[in-house]
């Protein structure tokens, strides 16, 4: 998928009895892998893409406008995280700590989303911006399971970092011991 092929086969032969259809190499390294796509990561930078530009739509719609920044914001950096996963740059670019902005990014806008939702929802009382707070309780709860499960995955990692650093520790605590005794 990344990079692109820098040989791209340019006359792919079709099959018998079929259409030809337009082959566009250059667009098609822009999409995400479908394997991405279906996973649950995807899933959940989908919607949290979805939920954000819906988000941002009612509320340029609705009287409630001055909070319209943080879903476009959050939109653009969902859709950021989106290309950034599907197109490995956390391997390319391995000096930034990708989980820990990811876990940032989602619980800034867990608590951004519930707080805005909760005043459109009880200051506003246009049909846009009641549909901006319900899109946006439904983008908190999205967030929050990203966070969840993105600190589950962290606490795993460090919970078997510190147990190979254990197990090294009580080793050289033995031989040192060994070597004591003698």
């Amino acid at each position: 998928m990344w990079p692109p092929d820098p040989d791209p086969d340019p006359d792919p032969e079709p099959a018998s009895g079929s259409r030809a259809v337009p082959v566009v190499p250059g667009l098609r390294a822009l999409l995400p892998a479908r394997a991405f796509l279906c996973s649950l990561k995807g899933r959940l930078l989908l919607a949290e893409s979805g939920l954000s530009f819906i988000t941002f739509i009612c509320y340029v719609a609705s009287s409630a406008s001055a909070f319209l920044t943080a879903p476009l914001l959050e939109f653009l950096l969902a859709l950021y995280f989106l290309f950034a996963d599907a197109m490995q740059l956390n391997d390319k670019w391995q000096g930034l700590c990708w989980p820990m902005m990811d876990f940032l990014r989602c619980v800034t806008a867990a608590l951004i989303y519930f707080a805005i939702s909760i005043t459109a929802v009880a200051k506003y009382s246009d049909g846009a911006s009641k549909a901006a707070g319900v899109f946006g309780f439904f983008a908190t709860i999205v967030f929050a399971i990203d966070f969840y499960l993105i600190f589950n995955e962290v606490a795993k990692f460090l919970k078997q970092g510190d147990s190979a650093d254990e197990a090294t520790a009580r080793k050289t605590e033995e031989e040192n011991s060994d070597s004591d005794s003698d």
